[in-house]
């Protein structure tokens, strides 16, 4: 017990050494020193007392007390050196009869009398500190992951609370842009307003494409992007593509190519996002060449039973990217450089949804380009073939009979009034106006309709309320909700109301008429 008390006291400076060093600061290396000198203090206690004393289950506690002196992230390696370390003793007393560091040990009876319970206790003692150590500090890192996440949560759920406020603002008046540019092309305009219209028709789909890309990078970071195919034949939708497109190449003096496979067969396609691609792409190829030209192309490049494979190319002779910059395009609210954004504008997140509805129908997207020699956008999709039959079905334009129905119009917006009466009345529907949800709710009380359309937003009652109160006393009448939200739990609150469907603002008026046909004929 003397020699034992010599070596003992030999480890004890470097214990307090150790002390001296973490209170300078350098916690590195002062653990370092106490792993040492503690696991070699253990060992010759263990090798002195002998066996039967069992001081070598403190080894337990050693092996684990590196995870709590060192950080897992940073100094992995001295974690796997000290745990191995008590290891390596543990096994030398063990293959050595403890006699590792002498050969003569203390009475096996009294090791076992008076050591052995203190050995057991003090590493029964150690190990269920060090439990209730870790769950403290899991506890503690838990909470404040969970006290994140709620923090996540509201900030996820205030910015779709603004999104959705914007959405209905916007889209309001540009409801009523795109219903008035719909209107005057209906009344026989003269070949020189024609012009005019159609320009103002433009502004209206820019403004809702990019409010739209707003809109579903919004919705891509928390959802899937749902495909809807239906039966589409390319060739005439690349038409309009053109259509749209050409006015802002010839005002830069710049030529549109569209070069499209006459062969290419009828297809199930989601032809909106498809479009939605088309669009941007060819807009930023537009907006980066200032001569030269741009050009859309797609050929068939395989057919099998059922399936045909499409390459889809966006070509142009502008600005170029260069190769570091290529990656980083791809990127949401970024561009290839800060002057790209002073010069050019956008709000760079045109790609990236680009990106993720091309992988999405399950492809990818690669560019080539060149600075001062232009870019090349491409991909691959393959498509489903369809039939003409299937694609007349869809294409077929509907003559609607609603002669003699009778439609409320629940709406705040007096503009959004107009355009709406005047569209609904040019397809002989009767239409009567509430403008707030309270309005709505007694005039449906004292009349009959054949439907009601209903906006969300509005003064006094909102569309939500006013459904609900008209359900307590009608259960049978067709609602259907006019939102400029486009978000998820919108619609499921508008379910959840008592409303039979909804249509979005800006509605195309097409759409409009066949969802008050169907939900007034169910």
């Amino acid at each position: 017990m003397y020699e034992l008390s010599n070596y003992i006291g030999a480890t004890a400076p470097f214990f307090i050494l150790s002390a001296i060093i973490s209170k300078k600061g350098n916690l590195t290396m002062a653990r370092f020193i106490y792993m040492v000198a503690f696991n070699l203090s253990v060992t010759l206690t263990a090798s002195f007392i002998g066996k039967a004393g069992s001081v070598e289950y403190i080894l337990m506690f050693a092996m684990a007390l590196p995870f709590v002196l060192f950080s897992f992230r940073r100094e992995k390696l001295f974690i796997a050196i000290f745990s191995g370390l008590s290891m390596i003793f543990w096994f030398l007393l063990y293959f050595t009869d403890f006699n590792l560091f002498t050969d003569t040990q203390m009475d096996a009876v009294q090791a076992g009398k008076y050591i052995y319970p203190i050995s057991i206790a003090t590493t029964i003692l150690l190990v269920t500190y060090q439990l209730i150590y870790f769950s403290c500090i899991n506890a503690e890192f838990y909470s404040k992951i969970h006290n994140q996440r709620e923090v996540a949560i509201e900030a996820s759920n205030a910015k779709s609370r603004f999104l959705s406020m914007m959405s209905h603002e916007i889209r309001t008046p540009l409801n009523a842009i795109t219903g008035l540019s719909h209107i005057l092309g209906d009344s026989n305009p003269r070949e020189d307003q024609k012009q005019n219209i159609d320009a103002l028709n433009y502004s209206g789909k820019i403004l809702l494409n990019l409010l739209n890309n707003v809109l579903d990078f919004s919705k891509m970071e928390s959802t899937k992007i749902e495909l809807d195919p239906i039966p589409t034949d390319i060739m005439a939708a690349m038409k309009q593509i053109k259509k749209i497109h050409e006015p802002s190449c010839l005002r830069k003096g710049i030529t549109f190519e569209l070069e499209i496979d006459e062969e290419l067969p009828i297809v199930w396609l989601d032809i909106v996002r498809f479009n939605q691609v088309i669009n941007n792409l060819v807009t930023n190829a537009i907006k980066f060449t200032d001569k030269g030209s741009v050009t859309l192309k797609i050929v068939k490049q395989d057919e099998t039973d059922g399936n045909v494979i499409i390459r889809t190319e966006i070509i142009d002779s502008g600005i170029g990217i260069a190769e570091d910059q290529q990656e980083k395009i791809w990127q949401a609210f970024t561009q290839a450089s800060s002057s790209t954004n002073r010069l050019y504008g956008g709000t760079g997140l045109g790609l990236p949804i680009v990106k993720s509805i091309v992988e999405t129908m399950g492809s990818t997207v690669q560019v080539e380009s060149e600075m001062g020699v232009g870019s090349r956008f491409y991909f691959n999709l393959e498509l489903k073939l369809a039939s003409n039959k299937e694609l007349d079905q869809i294409t077929q334009k509907k003559v609607h009979d609603l002669k003699g129905k009778k439609v409320l119009l629940v709406e705040d917006n007096q503009i959004n009034v107009m355009v709406g009466k005047q569209i609904l009345e040019k397809a002989n529907l009767v239409v009567d106006v509430a403008y707030d949800g309270l309005i709505a709710v007694n005039k449906v009380r004292e009349n009959n309709y054949d439907a009601l359309l209903m906006d969300i937003q509005m003064p006094v009652m909102d569309g939500y309320t006013a459904s609900r109160e008209i359900r307590k006393f009608n259960s049978t009448v067709p609602i259907l909700a006019l939102s400029a939200s486009v978000f998820q739990e919108v619609k499921e609150k508008m379910l959840e109301s008592g409303m039979n469907g909804f249509i979005f603002k800006p509605f195309d008026p097409v759409d409009l008429l066949n969802k008050i046909e169907e939900i007034v004929d169910k």
